[in-house]
């Protein structure tokens, strides 16, 4: 096993002992799903959808949201606490060095976003009927973008935070105003105007929208992939650019 790999599972192990980390993370995405699905009109299929349910696009959506809260509400803190803790610097002279632990904290979140992905669709499939992706490429595409948008976000949180604490309480004051851009509240199809605009050039937006239409079978539109390679590109830079190791 590399030292990436090794790192990476005490990462993980470390990261089981957060009740707060794994629940919002791991938990609070399909529990959501189960009770937007247990609402009896969202089962129901709309004209206004051409014959889709309100649930079908909570799907993709919930996806988005899992993504967004281990970007936003566990890398930011977690990495800022070690910096703050001189964990990072203490790293540079050993021969793990804290590249790897930026590696490791990168792979964790992809890991568990694939696996909290996973499980809401299962959910949905099993639970509520709702098909999986019509267009598997075209998915995995749309995902991969959304989860590298969301996490050189993160980055950038993590980069510009002081503390823990306040990496913590900037990625929350993200989160929600993001979650209500990619439709959580009011789903995509019944925004117009500015608000869907904002939606559109949003990183949660244009995820969403790229994911649903991946799953309704059609190819992903390329604002919502420029979009999105837009933000990985931007918070990316900015990130690597004001990042400090102590």
């Amino acid at each position: 096993m590399t030292a990436l790999l090794r790192l990476t599972a005490t990462e993980l192990r470390l990261f089981g002992r957060e009740p707060m980390e794994w629940g919002f993370s791991l938990v609070l995405p399909p529990l959501l799903l189960v009770i937007l699905g247990l609402v009896p009109a969202f089962g129901e299929p709309q004209d206004g959808l051409g014959g889709r349910r309100v649930i079908d696009l909570y799907a993709p959506i919930i996806v988005a949201v899992g993504v967004t809260a281990l970007a936003l509400l566990t890398l930011p803190q977690r990495f800022a606490t070690y910096r703050e803790k001189r964990i990072l610097r203490r790293m540079r002279v050993t021969p793990v060095g804290p590249a790897r632990m930026l590696g490791a904290q990168l792979l964790l979140c992809l890991l568990l976003s694939a696996a909290t992905t996973t499980v809401v669709l299962m959910v949905a499939l099993l639970a509520f009927g709702v098909p999986l992706p019509l267009h598997a490429p075209a998915y995995l595409l749309a995902y991969l973008l959304c989860v590298a948008a969301m996490l050189s976000l993160g980055l950038l949180v993590a980069s510009l935070a002081p503390t823990g604490t306040a990496a913590g309480a900037i990625g929350t004051v993200l989160f929600f105003p993001l979650l209500f851009l990619g439709g959580l509240w009011i789903t995509r199809q019944s925004m117009d105007g500015m608000l869907l605009t904002i939606s559109d050039f949003s990183p949660l937006g244009a995820s969403v929208a790229a994911l649903q239409d991946a799953t309704a079978g059609s190819g992903l539109q390329p604002l919502h992939v420029l979009v999105l390679l837009g933000w990985t590109a931007v918070c990316g830079g900015l990130a690597a650019r004001f990042f400090r190791w102590e």
